[in-house]
């Protein structure tokens, strides 16, 4: 709400009141930055567009991650609200990571960054062999 159209009674929100300004220092949007561009939750966030996943098939889908950064990662992601965790109980009881709206709206950005990323990988090798042959 506008200064000027507020009233006098009226309390801000402290959510709203936060500007988020990635390149300032004390940006609290950093965080959370960090917990969706790194490696492995970019890769989890990806890998659960197709579909909610149990964490034993997401750990197999993200080829390479350890059970410690995957679990680390998706607390930070659900802590965050990017993704839900669900616990199942069923026999045997199992837990079931989804996407929430707003993970489901991020996701599809992540993976058009994954995509630009394998598509220049021509390039990037190129890239690599002319700056290592000069050093």
């Amino acid at each position: 709400m506008d200064d000027d159209v507020r009233g006098a009674g009226d309390e801000v929100d402290p959510v709203e009141a936060i500007a988020a300004d990635v390149f300032s220092r004390a940006c609290t949007s950093r965080g959370a930055l960090e917990h969706v561009t790194g490696k492995w939750s970019l890769l989890a966030l990806t890998a659960l567009l197709d579909a909610p996943h149990r964490f034993g098939e997401l750990r197999r889908r993200v080829d390479g991650v350890s059970e410690k950064m995957l679990s680390q990662g998706l607390q930070a992601l659900e802590r965050d609200g990017w993704v839900h965790r669900e616990v199942r109980s069923s026999i045997p009881p199992h837990v079931e990571y989804r996407l929430t709206p707003a993970g489901a709206d991020l996701a599809p950005r992540l993976l058009d960054l994954v995509r630009f990323v394998e598509d220049r990988m021509p390039d990037v090798h190129r890239a690599r062999e002319v700056h290592d042959s000069r050093t």
